[in-house]
């Protein structure tokens, strides 16, 4: 990858959108190019459009390959780079075939694999030398090509990894030394927990880089901003840098302030998950060719460009410019966050889907660590994210494990290891979704967590409405008699709380019936910390519902424990978190998810500066503008 984050736009010209390459215009495009540069942007995706540029088995059409070119020069006339896309295929609502097609499929047809490859080697050997191609993608969405009706299934993990084998190796045998990846949008099992067949293990030793696309419908501001960053923060796993690839927003759903807002949300908040690239999609509005498919028939997908149809910037695009100014400012690509104290685990069931386990465990998963994520983030508590499949490291102060069914059973084993070397292990149960084998996939509970459970056979212990929880025992700066308040949510199954009766372990909360709700018990160096109703579960499946009272159980945990941080705010809508580049230089993140304009208070030890402008910045008064965002440059010692 590039020392140089690439920070850009999916790119089609508003002179034809798919069809550009059929009567290039070369003015349109160069005045495209110019709004990108002058905003601050690098980098463009360029797409080659299958049909039009293989219009036979054994045909490259030279007119296209010209017209791409001419592309190519006026990129390098103004010092910016592009990513070609190979197999396009599907786009914006339509999969488009060649004609020679005929069915066949693309990924085990031997003759139509062959013919894939052999349009990937003849574009490197014809462009891959020029100096504004900057890396190369396979396919776009190949799950949706590949496979519309289903969108891919377990059952094609063997026939897409060797077709991405192929694939790969086609760019190479072309020539190219440029980064390459495939294009897939990163959908896979281990980030959303649906099996499409492509597996980020698999593919990630074949690939430079990841490439997640995500355009999320939510029902909550927070999960809204913050679940890019949290699914680029779901492939650190894999070792390779994370390019959010694709992300964007239409303006038949969204105004042109909101639309700012969330741009500039899931910038910010995506670099500090770890993405080192950003491709927003896309560069324009294509208002002037609405009788084309696929706008004829998808119209919302007209309006996603960070410029209307005439070309003109739109809000959106100036917080894409404030963002390019601030990577300059801190050299974005060398920085890392610092080690954390605290690590979310990640199930085993959001890897692979075990012998005689239904489907929907891998999504269940997903939404409560994402929810434990976002809860975690309000609490100004960053995470690493370690897989149960990889063995559980030592290392943290505090583990949290959030509203679980299930865990290999020699996993039990390693989290009351890991609290007698020193650790806060914090499990939060949750009897899953669904009524098959409903209840804790757990070993030694009783045990291990000090308690007798009461649970009745074939039963779930049902709870309704609003659930008040007290502090029994003060912890963690919550006061003996506080009160936290969830919204009990999810299925018939999944609404339920475990009964226990405490033996070994001391009550720190209990619910409006007088009942253990949160439970610990001393584990030689440490504490294994019982949740009995899935408080995570119930958040992730509630409209509207952050910030809530999560963040103040996980707070108070890692005060317990000793979890370090860098700065905290009391606000849960304020997050602050901190970036280390190896010269020393340390930078400070404030994210504001308030509507209207507020001031944070920063608890920290360290002066502040304004890291673009260098202005001094008084910590306990940082202003923030609605849903806004703050660099600061840490100064002195913290």
């Amino acid at each position: 990858m590039p020392d140089t984050p690439w920070l850009g736009v999916n790119y089609w010209s508003r002179a034809g959108g798919p069809r550009m390459w059929v009567d290039y215009d070369a003015e349109t495009v160069a005045e495209e190019l110019d709004t990108l540069v002058a905003h601050g942007l690098t980098t463009t995706r360029s797409f080659f459009f299958w049909p039009d540029f293989m219009p036979e088995p054994g045909r490259i059409d030279e007119a296209k390959v010209a017209a791409f070119t001419r592309f190519l020069d006026q990129h390098a006339e103004r010092g910016i780079g592009t990513i070609p896309t190979f197999l396009v295929g599907h786009m914006s609502g339509e999969n488009w075939d060649p004609s020679w097609r005929g069915g066949r499929d693309l990924y085990t047809d031997v003759w139509m694999v062959g013919r894939q490859s052999w349009f990937v080697r003849e574009m490197v050997e014809r462009l891959g030398a020029h100096q504004a191609i900057v890396g190369w993608l396979v396919s776009n969405e190949m799950p949706i090509y590949g496979r519309p009706e289903t969108r891919g299934g377990p059952e094609d993990r063997e026939a897409v990894s060797a077709w991405a084998e192929l694939m790969i190796t086609a760019v190479r045998a072309g020539g190219a030394t440029q980064p390459v990846s495939l294009g897939d949008g990163a959908w896979g099992i281990e980030v959303t927990g649906a099996d499409n067949g492509f597996h980020v293990r698999d593919i990630a030793p074949l690939v430079d880089f990841l490439g997640p696309h995500v355009y999320r419908m939510e029902d909550d501001q927070s999960r809204q901003f913050l679940t890019a960053a949290f699914i680029c923060h779901l492939l650190d796993f894999a070792g390779r840098p994370v390019v959010l690839e694709e992300f964007g927003v239409t303006s038949a759903y969204v105004s042109d302030a909101n639309a700012a807002h969330y741009y500039r949300q899931v910038l910010h908040s995506s670099l500090l998950a770890g993405a080192r690239g950003w491709l927003a999609w896309n560069n324009t509005d294509y208002g002037h060719i609405a009788d084309q498919d696929p706008y004829r028939h998808h119209a919302f997908e007209l309006y996603f460009g960070l410029t209307d149809s005439d070309g003109r910037p739109k809000p959106a695009l100036r917080e894409v410019r404030e963002f390019s100014r601030v990577l300059e400012a801190v050299d974005v690509g060398a920085l890392r966050r610092p080690a954390s104290d605290a690590a979310l685990v990640v199930s085993s069931y959001l890897a692979q889907r075990h012998p005689l386990t239904p489907a929907a465990d891998g999504p269940f998963v997903f939404r409560a660590l994402r929810q434990a994520w976002i809860a975690a983030w309000a609490a100004d508590l960053p995470l690493d994210l370690v897989r149960e499949r990889d063995g559980i490291t030592e290392g943290h102060r505090l583990y949290l494990v959030p509203s679980t069914k299930a865990l290999l059973a020699p996993t039990w084993t390693r989290l009351e290891e890991l609290a007698a070397g020193g650790a806060t292990v914090y499990v939060s149960y949750c009897a899953g979704e669904h009524s098959w084998q409903r209840g804790p996939w757990w070993a030694e509970m009783n045990r291990i967590f000090g308690v007798e459970h009461q649970l009745r056979y074939g039963l779930v212990e049902p709870v309704e409405g609003e659930v008040e929880l007290t502090v029994a025992r003060a912890f963690g700066g919550l006061a003996a008699g506080e009160r936290l308040t969830f919204t009990a949510a999810g299925t018939e199954n999944s609404r339920s709380y475990l009964p226990v009766r405490p033996t070994d372990a001391e009550v720190l909360l209990a619910d409006a019936q007088g009942r253990p709700a949160l439970l610990r018990r001393r584990v030689g160096e440490g504490w294994m910390v019982l949740g009995t109703y899935p408080v995570e579960h119930f958040a992730a499946m509630t409209p509207g519902v952050n910030p809530e009272d999560t963040t103040r159980i996980y707070g108070a945990l890692a005060a317990e424990a000793g979890v370090r941080t860098a700065a905290s705010v009391a606000d849960p809508l304020v997050h602050v978190e901190a970036l280390v580049h190896p010269d020393g230089r340390r930078f400070l993140w404030v994210l504001s998810q308030h509507e209207d304009a507020v001031t944070a208070h920063v608890e920290i030890t360290a002066g502040l500066v304004d890291a673009v402008t260098g202005e001094p910045v008084e910590p306990g008064r940082v202003p923030l503008d609605p849903f806004g965002v703050r660099v600061l440059q840490m100064t002195g010692e913290n």
